[in-house]
């Protein structure tokens, strides 16, 4: 499947009109003024001062982390996506201001990294593992095409060409170059993006190069032992080059500790991990490689079955942003970094294109809406790194193991990478909606977002209007001008149990393909019309019974989104909020008060124990390890809470209470009668 082009796939009304007018309007501005440090009160960025100084222009001295440089290049990438989708004069004119800066900074045989220019330059490429120069050129490569694109100036891709042309001529099979990959995967992905704009070979091998590398020689050891041994962020001598990344074996973590066509599971720090797989993933489809794309299938099921949250987010452990093991997805200390979810979109997208199967657009739909959305506030000057599944605040306070943590989001982040990587992703979001059979003979509808397009196939054009209020409900209306579209393929999803088809008014009836999509071959007339009312209900889901960590616990989803409980609206005791079964519900209320009541799922846990257990004391410590589970972080005062709002809810008179006793300095029991 080949993906429409940004800029002929125009987003028009609805949900995610807003969220890219938001983008466009709010987000891109607002980081400019965070790069040039105007924004007073949070971290400062530096990220365009540190060009100017490279560029010989500002007399100041470099600030930030080695890799500041990729802030600037995504927000760059922002923009050129942006630009594609409508003009912005104003937005142009900064971002050539920059463009001049890069130019400016730009070595004589390429080389560009402001960090090393300023700081370090007897270092250059000495530290590949940790300093990630290589990262920082791929999302230069990224913001490149996406500006050229935009704007049709090619300034900056030439800036991109020598840059990669100066690793090409540094990395290679040949025995002078380095045999070297890159510490934290990007590049790859940006040069096989390279290939398919400029059409260089060299691009693609040089891809092909650093994929097939990977896991191969020492390299990462043997540029340790030429460093003497000096780790860049203690600056230290130690003995092993990070061979272990917090509790991670340092290969594993960095994704080399095998070939890439043997790795079946999906290891380590989660952003590389799937940053790697896009690019393993594309060089398949490009390629033809049956042998690596079968080892991506195999990764992107691992994923998907056994290492994603029901929101779509992956990486449980704050320790290292990282997979651990399979179905180990803990919900109050998951980090789920916000740039994973998009990395993870990144991957299923080439999957996507490879296989032409809905399962993979789900995917796609469900971590936009559920994974995405929640790192970006609606004021667009709000991000979240980290994405728990629950966020108690008095549980993090002062907690070492949860300070990763935030209940609201934050302005900025010294290592700010995900603020800008949704800002480019949301800006280019009209690709995600439209694909083309190879032969172009079919149009896939893969998203459901209000939208118009234009399609060329045989040298001639023709037109696609998508008009829903999805994800309100599922009723989408999709029309086709112009005969060289004979035959569209729309998504069935999977959150749909039935779906009615009209084509030009009349009912006809669809089935659903192995592939996941209803197909409908087009009348050859001038204009065809698609009506479609997918059904949509709310859908109760349990997890995986080898998840100890969601026992007894469910999920509500309708449609693409999945609901949560909130504290502006629950109040702060969410956690005890839970569901029953209407008729189980009402037979345990009879049971227990002869009355109809209504608890919590922890009041009634309480409840059922003490019942089950008449004229037995129960301490609150008893209590809270039976009920609350021996790992819960609480104290014995959430035992009095409940104990107090279970009386308040079965007796007559709480203060004299009938069924639920204290023996005071003890604890507490069930009895009938005093």
């Amino acid at each position: 499947m080949k993906a429409l082009e940004i800029g002929n796939v125009k987003i028009t009304s609805g949900f995610w009109k807003e969220y890219q007018e938001l983008i466009l309007k709010k987000v891109i501005p607002y980081q400019w003024d965070i790069l040039n440090d105007k924004v007073k009160g949070i971290e400062k960025s530096h990220a365009i001062d540190n060009f100017r100084i490279a560029a010989g222009i500002s007399n100041d001295k470099f600030y930030g982390e080695a890799y500041q440089d990729s802030d600037l290049y995504k927000w760059l990438e922002a923009v050129g996506n942006a630009l594609q989708v409508e003009n912005n004069i104003e937005l142009e004119k900064k971002a050539d201001e920059v463009i001049d800066l890069l130019e400016g900074a730009q070595e004589e045989d390429g080389y560009l990294n402001t960090y090393f220019q300023l700081v370090e330059p007897e270092k250059k490429w000495s530290n590949i593992l940790e300093c990630h120069e290589l990262y920082c050129a791929g999302h230069l490569i990224e913001a490149a095409i996406a500006y050229y694109k935009g704007t049709g100036k090619d300034k900056i891709l030439k800036i991109a060409c020598r840059f990669a042309d100066c690793i090409n001529e540094k990395f290679g099979p040949e025995e002078w170059k380095m045999h070297g990959y890159p510490g934290h995967q990007e590049l790859e992905l940006a040069l096989v993006k390279l290939y398919d704009l400029t059409n260089e070979n060299k691009y693609l091998k040089l891809a092909e190069y650093f994929i097939d590398m990977r896991g191969t020689n020492q390299f990462f050891e043997e540029e340790f032992v030429k460093r003497k041994r000096i780790c860049h962020w203690t600056k230290c001598k130690v003995e092993e080059p990070n061979r272990r990344y917090n509790q991670f074996p340092y290969q594993e973590y960095n994704q080399f500790h095998q070939s890439v066509r043997m790795q079946k599971k999906a290891t380590g720090h989660a952003v590389r991990a799937v940053y790697m797989y896009t690019a393993m993933a594309d060089l398949a489809y490009h390629n033809g490689d049956k042998e690596l794309l079968d080892s991506c299938k195999a990764l992107w099921d691992n994923i998907t079955n056994k290492q994603i949250y029901i929101n779509g987010s992956i990486g449980s452990t704050p320790s290292g942003e990282a997979f651990t093991k399979d179905y180990d997805l803990p919900n109050d200390t998951n980090y789920s970094e916000t740039c994973a979810a998009l990395g993870m979109i990144f991957f299923t997208f080439k999957m996507l294109q490879n296989f032409e199967q809905s399962c993979y657009a789900d995917t796609i739909e469900y971590i936009f809406y559920n994974a995405v959305l929640s790192g970006l506030g609606l004021d667009g000057e709000h991000f979240f790194y980290a994405n728990p599944m629950e966020m108690l605040p008095r549980r993090s306070k002062d907690n070492p193991e949860r300070n990763h943590l935030k209940s609201v989001r934050q302005q900025w982040y010294a290592c700010s990478c995900c603020p800008p990587n949704i800002a480019r992703t949301l800006a280019g979001l009209g690709k995600y909606i439209y694909g083309l059979e190879e032969d172009e003979s079919i149009l896939y509808v893969n998203q459901f977002i209000n939208s118009e397009a234009t399609v060329e196939r045989n040298g001639k054009q023709y037109q696609v209007k998508l008009e829903t209020q999805f994800p309100l409900n599922g009723l989408i209306s999709i029309t086709v001008s112009g005969k060289e579209c004979s035959k569209i393929a729309i998504r069935y999803p999977a959150w749909s149990t039935g779906v009615k088809v009209k084509k030009n008014g009349q009912e006809i009836f669809c089935e659903r393909s192995e592939a996941g999509y209803i197909l409908v071959d087009l009348d050859s007339q001038e204009s065809n019309r698609i009506d479609l009312e997918f059904q949509m209900e709310p859908i109760i889901i349990a997890a995986n019974r080898k998840i100890s960590y969601d026992a007894r616990k469910a999920a509500i989803i309708m449609g693409p989104l999945l609901y949560c409980f909130e504290s502006v609206d629950n109040g702060t005791e969410i956690e005890e909020l839970g569901l029953y079964a209407q008729g189980e519900l009402e037979t345990k209320r009879n049971s227990i008060a002869g009355k109809e009541i209504n608890l919590t799922a922890k009041e009634f846990d309480v409840l059922e124990l003490l019942v089950k257990n008449p004229n037995k004391v129960y301490s609150r410590e008893n209590l809270l390890n039976l009920v609350w589970g021996y790992e819960y972080p609480g104290d014995v005062r959430t035992v009095d809470v409940h104990i107090r709002r279970l009386r308040e809810k079965i007796e007559t008179t709480p203060s004299n209470p009938k069924y639920v006793h204290t023996k005071w300095g003890v604890g507490y029991y069930f009895q009938l009668t005093k």
